[in-house]
């Protein structure tokens, strides 16, 4: 069974592509070589000749540069900006994900192959939680039929579709994104919502606290940054930016958002 495919530079046909089996290596680099496992050729003069391989290990795949000063980047490309740096001379560095972009630099040029890791091992579901004894606090509740979950879903967006890099979006654009699924959404609503989340994130404390400490900049781009990290927003949830909107309720307050929104 093979367990990692990679995908040349360029591929746009499966024939292409090369697959690998547990305990096969794959050698990357400018030179072809006569390679009984096969050799990746990359043939750009920024590319060292032997430079790295590819090994398939079951449950994930390590990556060897071979470069004398060059780092790659094995990038996530469904982790919203989630990396892995691999240092010149670095041997059988394991990666975890199940998709992943491995970037080459060379010399005025970045160059890019994939690789599909589709084999990803998982425990059978834990008996543990009906032993009878207290069940495990969650560390970030979510409601995900709320309000916030949309703000939230809305702050992430633009990184989970792709664009890793992607500044937050403001305020206002947040209002337009959730036009549809939230037609009375306001800036005063959206903004409530991103000062819930910071306090339900643990980020800064409630209002009605003594000591409220610092003012909390780049909020928006803290609650993104944490909400990917720990997977509180997958791509698939993003379908609720665009579901049917919810029959209104009641206002709970001037200022605050209807019932959904509240915590």
């Amino acid at each position: 069974m093979y367990s990692v495919i990679v995908v040349p530079i360029g591929s746009s046909h499966p024939d292409e592509q090369l697959r690998l089996a547990p305990g096969e290596t794959l050698r990357f680099g400018r030179t072809p070589a006569d390679d009984p496992t096969g050799f990746l050729t990359i043939a750009h003069h920024g590319v060292s000749r032997r430079a790295g391989e590819i090994s398939a290990a079951g449950s994930h795949w390590t990556l060897s540069n071979l470069s004398r000063t060059s780092t790659y980047v094995v990038e996530n490309p469904e982790g919203a900006g989630e990396h892995i740096k691999i240092a010149p001379g670095r041997i059988e560095a394991p990666i975890p994900f199940e998709f992943s972009r491995v970037v080459l630099p060379a010399a005025d040029d970045l160059l890019s192959f994939d690789i599909w890791a589709p084999r990803h091992d998982y425990a059978d579901e834990p008996a543990a939680h009906c032993d009878g004894g207290e069940p495990t606090a969650h560390p970030f509740p979510l409601d995900r039929t709320k309000r916030y979950f949309l703000v939230l879903a809305a702050l992430c967006e633009a990184r989970l579709r792709g664009a890793p890099h992607a500044p937050p979006p403001t305020v206002d654009q947040v209002v337009d994104r959730l036009g549809r699924v939230w037609p009375t959404a306001s800036r005063t609503a959206v903004q409530w919502n991103i000062d819930y989340l910071a306090v339900k994130f643990r980020m800064k404390q409630p209002p009605e606290s003594a000591d409220c400490g610092p003012r909390l900049n780049g909020k928006k781009e803290s609650l993104v940054s944490l909400a990917l990290r720990f997977d509180l927003v997958r791509e698939a949830e993003l379908a609720v930016l665009d579901a049917e909107p919810a029959v209104p309720e009641p206002e709970r307050g001037p200022g605050l958002v209807s019932g959904p929104a509240a915590p």
